[in-house]
């Protein structure tokens, strides 16, 4: 399964040239037709672009448990669950453009409340630059377990209560020293860009990224039981007895910077162009992020992932930027059982993006 959880990776590319060439596209609708038969699937959509044009899109499944409801809006909302990490590396890279803090700051210094209270372990070491790359040490505070009710959709967990849950455990390195995924570090980045903007976190992503590319259809909601606006795929977890139930309105406090963006497959389409074309950040400032492995279609195409109970939703890019293929699934099992959903999602893919190969 190449798409697993998505680390937080912005893809290295250049612009298109003025005259590109034809690009040749497989048929999306059988490509999310061959998804939706896949076991423990309840509906997915897709839509491929190609210099920022809509070229295809597809449904298939339902939108509610057991075939009701109909199908699913290709066009609909959907979570894009880790994916959001991307656009809030975007947010606290941009400030660090413009001179308002620097990678090499110590955690300690730019919320240093964390270090006061003793609520992250080592702020003093811990750098931006780790945050970003998951090299701080910093646990991943679902690990704590206090946070597993995926049907606990009211509660609301200030940011700064998630990062208290990781300090109970234990590190997972030395500061700098190895690559370890943790949710909290994102939520570190959010705290750091409102703390920096003096705005909320939702406010800058739409001022520094929705509403200058035109995704003007996402938003990120922060307070329990914010939910997907309008018509859009419901999502299913199985209960303690098996028994699938609805999880759509999901806890928005868990989400936040690190998985909590809903958008729509025009919309995250628009932000992985603008990035990969370099229309968002210097291509220095990509690169402290890093690259992820473009695994697809010879070696020319990265996925990035995010899920969460009851979904899983992917985009491939090409490594030119000039096609994006937005994938949402919805699910009645759990996403450690959804292996086949991501290798399907996979070949779904390659058959709308390298037809040829």
């Amino acid at each position: 399964m190449a798409v697993g959880v998505a680390c937080a990776v912005l893809a290295l590319s250049v612009p298109a040239p003025a005259a590109a060439a034809q690009v040749e596209l497989g048929d999306v609708q059988q490509a999310i037709e061959n998804v939706a038969k896949i076991d423990g699937v309840v509906g997915t959509i897709g839509e491929v672009y190609v210099d920022g044009k809509r070229a295809g899109q597809g449904t298939a499944g339902s939108r509610l448990l057991n075939g009701k409801g109909g199908r699913i809006p290709p066009t609909s909302r959907y979570r894009v669950g880790s994916q959001t990490k991307l656009m809030t590396a975007t947010v606290l890279l941009q400030l660090v453009k413009e001179g308002k803090l620097g990678l090499d700051d110590k955690l300690a210094d730019v919320l240093p409340e964390v270090a006061e209270h003793d609520w992250v372990d080592r702020a003093g070491e811990i750098t931006v630059r780790q945050l970003i790359r998951h090299t701080s040490g910093i646990p991943d505070f679902f690990a704590s377990e206090q946070f597993d009710d995926p049907f606990d959709f009211t509660t609301y967990y200030p940011p700064i209560d998630l990062v208290k849950a990781s300090r109970k455990l234990p590190r997972t390195g030395e500061p700098g020293e190895r690559f370890s995924y943790s949710n909290t570090n994102y939520v570190l980045l959010g705290l750091i860009i409102e703390k920096v903007t003096g705005r909320s976190l939702s406010a800058e992503l739409t001022r520094r990224l929705f509403a200058p590319l035109g995704m003007s259809r996402t938003y990120l909601p922060t307070r329990p039981p914010q939910g997907i606006k309008g018509p859009h795929g419901h999502g299913y977890h199985p209960d303690a007895e098996g028994r699938p139930r609805d999880v759509d309105r999901q806890n928005a406090s868990l989400g936040g910077a690190a998985g909590g963006v809903i958008s729509t497959a025009h919309d995250v389409s628009a932000f992985y162009r603008a990035l990969g074309q370099g229309r968002l950040l210097p291509s220095d400032l990509q690169r402290t992020v890093g690259q992820p492995l473009p695994s697809l279609c010879g070696g020319t195409v990265a996925p990035v992932a995010g899920n969460g109970p009851g979904f899983l939703a992917v985009t491939f890019t090409s490594a030119d930027g000039r096609r994006q293929f937005a994938v949402s699934t919805t699910l009645k099992i759990q996403n450690e059982q959804a292996m086949a959903v991501g290798d399907a999602i996979d070949k779904a893919a390659e058959a709308v993006l390298c037809p040829g190969q």
